[in-house]
């Protein structure tokens, strides 16, 4: 199945460019691989129009190499990249500097595993489970792995006009320890929402809750740090472009990222 990674992989850039406040302009992606396979070429694109649709950002150029010499095995194989571009002043850069202490975490729900924590997942799930397999509450399997990564350009850029940004955190590797990214102070984490069934299913195959937290999303792509009064607002706008949001925690002045008072960084 390759007609959903290319989504992924427009996710990944736009969803870190937003990260800053910035708006995405454009996008160029590269294509590497052992044979010159059409048919896959074309699903590949197909996912990457999709994404750049989704997030308004037109496909400005790409590359296509076939370098036979560069792959082991005798399938198919291929790299998949691309580069996005975006635009801001500098006033409007949001680097996480004013995040004060009684700000709100917002977390925005996830589609999957948004395109990280892979490694971990075949090595726990493929021991027990084949990718054909259905699993009660998440569907096939591997199709439940290949859910492509959710684009939050639109509903983050609105909330950036509309209401008073602190921070911005995409949730992909590393999970919440990213979260000190935006600034050294503490990220308290006290409301996350449900686990999501393939995330509890990799948990029920013995990964253990601190590696949970600091390698899958738990169901929260992306993190808004805003003051308290702009909260309603903000997730008014999430809810407007079908998008579930909880409030998942808070800043405090306890340097850190805490998961119900268990430190994870």
């Amino acid at each position: 199945k390759y007609d959903t990674i290319g989504i992924d992989c427009v996710a990944m850039n736009v969803n870190d460019i937003i990260c800053i406040g910035a708006t995405p302009i454009s996008f160029v992606d590269y294509i590497a691989a052992n044979k010159n396979n059409q048919q896959i070429f074309k699903k590949v694109v197909q996912g990457l129009a999709k994404g750049a649709k989704k997030s308004q950002v037109p496909i400005v150029g790409g590359e296509t190499a076939i370098m036979p010499d560069l792959f082991s095995g005798n399938g198919f194989a291929m790299d998949l990249a691309g580069t996005a571009v975006g635009i801001l002043s500098k006033k409007e850069m949001v680097l996480g500097k004013s995040i004060r202490t009684g700000d709100v975490i917002i977390g925005i729900k996830s589609s999957g595993l948004h395109s990280n924590g892979y490694t971990l997942a075949r090595n726990v799930l493929l021991s027990k489970y084949k990718l054909s397999d259905k699993v009660k509450g998440v569907g096939k399997l591997g199709t439940a792995l290949l859910t492509p990564t959710e684009i939050y350009v639109k509903p983050v850029l609105e909330a950036l006009s509309k209401c008073k940004i602190h921070g911005l955190a995409h949730i992909t590797g590393g999970s919440f320890t990213k979260l000190l990214r935006l600034k050294n102070i503490g990220f308290d984490l006290t409301n996350l929402p449900k686990t999501p069934p393939l995330m509890q299913l990799i948990q029920d195959c013995g990964v253990e809750d601190n590696e949970m937290y600091r390698t899958f999303n738990m169901g929260v792509g992306f993190c808004v740090v805003l003051p308290k009064n702009d909260v309603a607002k903000a997730r008014n706008i999430f809810k407007k472009h079908r998008l579930a949001s909880y409030e998942i925690g808070k800043i405090t002045s306890k340097k850190g990222v805490f998961i119900n008072s268990k430190k994870i960084a």
